[in-house]
């Protein structure tokens, strides 16, 4: 359809739900209407908002470009805020850490891998789980809580998410920050063991453990801006602790 002489695709879905809606991300403009609704009831519906949708387009497309990451030899990824080299060059079947020659922390992929970055995203959510695990740990310690289960998410939109039921999910892309800041997550999450909520009393408890959490906070909206994007799906920002 066209709004204010630009030409904007979108994608229509049918379902049975009684009102229209309209979404726009990264991945282009949904609407979501009715099954009785004709095409042109939708469109009538986009156009009544149409400033908001173009603003919105416009605001996506001035959005910095994702950090695509090439899994070739010798590229280089963070781990923790420091500086990782990939090998294609190992032998066996399973990828292994080493020290480089030149102090760098090295990840030896299987020269076999078919698909490198596949095999790189498999190792670096085998090391985020485990040290996550120990990062979990140590502050339900300091909150001397019950240490839940530990798994990790590939969300679009948050870093974390905290259930009594099921325990504590944090993303695997964590792995390529700074520890301080993976460890604001990390206590933002166990502290809504105590706290299921964002109440003034849940941020006393953040600040209990984690005092400096409004810079970390501030500091992490930044940071996930030059992740690297290594699977499908990681260009998208992350914005949200939970």
């Amino acid at each position: 359809m066209s709004l204010e002489g630009r030409e904007i695709p979108y994608r229509l879905r049918r379902s049975a739900r009684r009102t229209l809606a309209l979404q726009v991300d990264a991945r282009g403009v949904r609407v979501a209407v009715p099954l009785y609704c004709t095409a042109g009831e939708a469109e009538g519906f986009v156009a009544t908002h149409g400033r908001w949708l173009l603003a919105k387009l416009d605001a996506i497309a001035a959005r910095p470009q994702p950090n695509r990451f090439a899994a070739v030899e010798g590229a280089c990824f963070p781990l923790l805020g420091q500086t990782c080299r990939l090998r294609l060059d190992g032998s066996g079947r399973s990828a292994r850490w080493r020290a480089g020659g030149d102090g760098l922390e090295e990840l030896v992929l299987p020269a076999s891998a078919a698909e490198p970055a596949v095999a790189l995203v498999r190792a670096l959510r085998q090391r985020a789980l485990a040290w996550f695990a120990g990062r979990v740990a140590e502050y339900c310690h300091r909150l001397d809580l019950a240490v839940p289960p530990v798994r990790l998410s590939s969300a679009r939109t948050r870093w974390g998410s905290c259930s009594r039921v099921s325990g504590i999910r944090l993303h695997w892309r964590l792995i390529h920050l700074e520890p301080a800041l993976a460890d604001y997550v990390v206590a933002h999450e166990v502290a809504h063991l105590v706290e299921m909520n964002h109440s003034p009393r849940f941020w006393s408890v953040v600040e209990s453990v984690y005092p400096d959490w409004r810079e970390a906070r501030r500091q992490l909206r930044a940071a996930a801006a030059c992740l690297p994007a290594i699977a499908p799906g990681d260009d998208h920002p992350i914005n949200q602790e939970d």
